[in-house]
């Protein structure tokens, strides 16, 4: 089967929107192909604001998620893998999706074993208020 994450992270940050709240991703930058501004990149992750008055042209496809923005002022493109997004959620009150790696698919360059094992024990928490960690 093919990756659930393309499918998530559109429908997460549709739900998002939808809410009146601000969807945020949370990238990791050491992944191969991965365009972030790198002078905002701090351990190796980047948190990125992708609301429609942050970004131009969003696309969010089956491979990458992709899009113009400034950053202090400079134009650019930003390219990230569908693999190298950490997580999404809502910057007002924390609620969202944090990915581990997929069963069948190939762990993200740089990826650690330490972030792999905090979004397992994330996902195994009883329900209640989702906690994620803001990384700036």
């Amino acid at each position: 089967m093919t990756s659930s994450r393309p499918y998530l992270v559109r429908a997460f940050n549709e739900w998002i929107l939808d809410n009146n709240c601000t969807p945020y991703i949370v990238v990791d930058a050491g992944v191969q192909g991965v365009q972030v501004p790198t002078e905002h990149v701090a351990n190796g992750q980047i948190v990125l604001n992708i609301s429609p008055g942050a970004v131009k042209a969003l696309v969010i496809g089956n491979g990458a998620l992709e899009f113009s923005a400034r950053f202090g002022g400079v134009p650019m493109q930003v390219f990230i893998p569908l693999q190298a997004v950490m997580a999404i959620y809502a910057r007002e009150n924390g609620e969202g999706m944090v990915f581990g790696s997929e069963p069948g698919s190939p762990d993200p360059e740089g990826g650690s074993p330490e972030a792999d094992r905090s979004s397992s024990q994330s996902a195994q928490r009883p329900s209640g208020k989702p906690s994620l960690k803001v990384v700036k």
